[in-house]
């Protein structure tokens, strides 16, 4: 079973999530909370596998809970966001989040993503990754991080880690690059590994950080 702690200042938004998450047979809804100092003392608690956490609420914003329960290693952290407020969101996939959704996302794609996330994954939604990098990294004030920070990557690496960041898949990248999956999955490691990030999200957040892929492009 995966075990899911629920995060939301609405209670109505809380009731609905664990109506979709309850329904399936490999997910349990173990606790809910709505602001960021109840998340962190039911995630020490509970232990759940992934904490589905809103961004805004009260005494504790969803950023800096994220923050403690990834920093402690209690649980995998999914975003939920409405678009609106997304410098928040930004905050969190830095801070550790291990991917983002928007509230309005179909049950399926929100039970695919728990999952996911509960398996190591990351989830990264190109389209919405997009639309946030563009609005935070491509407007007035937008600022890059130093390039050289990417030297460190082999030519392949910088090609496949552009192409995560376009939103390509592992099996895409495979028949991108005419590789096996093993390879690619072989140098995200590496990536990972030489650049000290946590997870293919903070990958896809930092080649638009460099300007390795540009927003909108």
């Amino acid at each position: 079973m995966v075990r899911v702690l629920l995060v939301d200042d609405q209670e109505l938004m809380r009731m609905g999530f664990r109506m979709v998450l309850d329904a399936q047979d490999d997910l349990e809804v173990v606790g809910e909370a709505g602001d960021g100092v109840r998340a962190v003392e039911l995630a020490e608690s509970l232990r759940p596998d992934v904490v589905l956490m809103d961004v805004r609420m009260p005494v504790l914003d969803g950023v800096e809970a994220t923050r403690r329960i990834v920093a402690a290693e209690t649980a995998k952290v999914l975003v939920l966001t409405t678009f609106d407020l997304d410098e928040y969101a930004l905050a969190a996939l830095r801070g550790g989040a291990g991917g983002f959704l928007l509230k309005d996302t179909p049950p399926d794609d929100l039970v695919s993503a728990v999952r996911s996330v509960a398996s190591g994954d990351a989830v990264v939604s190109p389209n919405v990754t997009r639309r946030l990098l563009d609005r935070f990294l491509g407007g007035p004030g937008g600022e890059l991080r130093d390039a050289s920070v990417l030297d460190v990557l082999t030519e392949r690496e910088r090609e496949v880690l552009e192409y995560v960041a376009k939103g390509l898949s592992n099996t895409e990248l495979a028949e991108r690059l005419f590789l096996s999956e093993a390879t690619v999955k072989t140098h995200i490691g590496h990536i990972l590994s030489k650049l000290e990030l946590r997870d293919r999200v903070q990958a896809v957040v930092l080649a638009y950080e460099t300007g390795l892929v540009s927003p909108g492009a």
